[in-house]
């Protein structure tokens, strides 16, 4: 096991810059997934770590050595790729040995540390096999197993799970949770697939156009995103964003208000413009949100949308004062405001229904309107929230 050590790692390709200036510190035994959309760097970043790439910038060090310059085989790394690339020719223990007989190991280390690594993937009795008599999650447990025998210091993967069937992915999810606990090495994961990441991940490192937007906890980058860029790739569906101008004691969006003191936040003043975000789950018909502690005022709207997903419906809402018509589409973009909701799938609701809805207070988040960076997460008062005294939204009368 060792550490993951990047320092203003960057990579061009002709004009372009695949990664830029990345700074990142993975810890002995931590499993660190890079997310992003496709084209973004994560995988450019992991080759460099694999030495399948020469950085034209930065150093890289995997445990106390720089590794910038060694070829992988010297790098002790081992990789499991999207194509899983078995031979067919040969069964599972000889794919699973290969590399060690192309290093001469002996005999008896090879079938000690084959038969260790089948124990852990849970191929026992599978060694005589070929590939073709085995399922897609077997085969990709094997290419998994290929890579242990290799008792590297650090595990590299790149989107291992992606040519799976979805029911085959979330087991194959799962197994590899547990081999990270069994083994506790280091493991650098790639994917574009959140899920994934928020699920299997000790810290999400989230990348776009080849900087590091935010590596911390899932959970962390979930509830409080660094940027814009992270809250609207986190989480499925994604946040709503509204546009929005700070006053004296509100933010002013085109179809409503929140009350809001800009003193409370540093740097924010009125005249300032702030980009408003929320999550579908945090927006609540007014009819079920009793127990909404913080809710801004009501909200009009219309329902344009329902998408019933079995554990709950969302629903498109159109806001503003002609509630009557539904969303005009230009271009192929939204022209009207609208929010998405969360809703449980007992809710009676139907389409084309006039409804009010709040939004929880205190998991708003604010975004600079133009570098994006996060301002604050929850705006509901410390002073407020410590005396246990609900903060009263905008509309609510004694």
């Amino acid at each position: 096991m060792a550490r993951v050590r990047l320092e203003h790692v960057t990579k061009r390709y002709e004009d372009v810059t695949a990664v830029d200036d990345m700074n990142m510190e993975i810890e002995d035994g931590e499993f660190v997934t890079f997310v992003g959309p496709s084209g973004c760097g994560k995988s450019t970043t992991m080759e460099t770590i694999a030495g399948l790439t020469k950085p034209t910038e930065g150093a890289i060090y995997i445990g106390d050595r720089e590794v910038t310059t060694l070829p992988p085989k010297d790098r002790n790394i081992a990789m499991v790729f999207q194509n899983i690339a078995l031979f067919p020719h040969m069964d599972v223990y000889e794919n699973i040995s290969f590399g060690l007989r192309l290093r001469k190991y002996e005999k008896e280390e090879i079938d000690r540390r084959v038969e260790e690594a089948a124990d852990i993937v849970q191929l026992e009795g599978m060694l005589n096999r070929m590939p073709d008599e085995m399922s897609g999650g077997q085969r990709q447990r094997v290419a998994i197993a290929r890579a242990l025998v290799r008792e590297p210091d650090v595990f590299l993967m790149d989107e291992p799970l992606a040519n799976l069937d979805a029911k085959l992915r979330v087991h194959m999810r799962t197994e590899l949770q547990r081999l990270h606990r069994r083994l506790d090495t280091t493991i650098v994961y790639v994917t574009h697939d959140q899920a994934e990441a928020m699920t299997m991940s000790d810290r999400i490192a989230v990348i776009n156009a080849g900087k590091l937007q935010q590596i911390a906890p899932p959970l962390t980058c979930y509830n409080e995103p660094a940027n814009r860029f992270v809250a609207g790739f986190i989480g499925s569906p994604s946040m709503n964003f509204v546009e929005a101008d700070v006053t004296s004691d509100a933010l002013e969006t085109e179809n409503f208000t929140i009350e809001f003191d800009p003193s409370t936040t540093d740097g924010l003043a009125p005249g300032d413009s702030v980009t408003v975000g929320v999550r579908p789950e945090d927006v609540y018909l007014e009819r079920t949100a009793g127990g909404v502690d913080h809710s801004t005022g009501l909200i009009d709207a219309r329902t344009d949308v329902l998408e019933p997903m079995g554990n709950e419906v969302f629903v498109y809402l159109v806001t503003g004062d002609d509630t009557e018509t539904s969303m005009e589409i230009e271009g192929g973009e939204a022209t009207a405001d609208q929010l998405l909701m969360s809703v449980d799938p007992d809710t009676q609701i139907d389409v084309d229904e006039d409804v009010q809805v709040v939004l929880d207070r205190s998991r708003i988040h604010l975004f600079d309107d133009e570098t994006g960076e996060a301002l604050r997460h929850g705006l509901v008062d410390i002073a407020s929230a410590e005396s246990g005294t609900p903060e009263r939204g905008v509309g609510d009368t004694d």
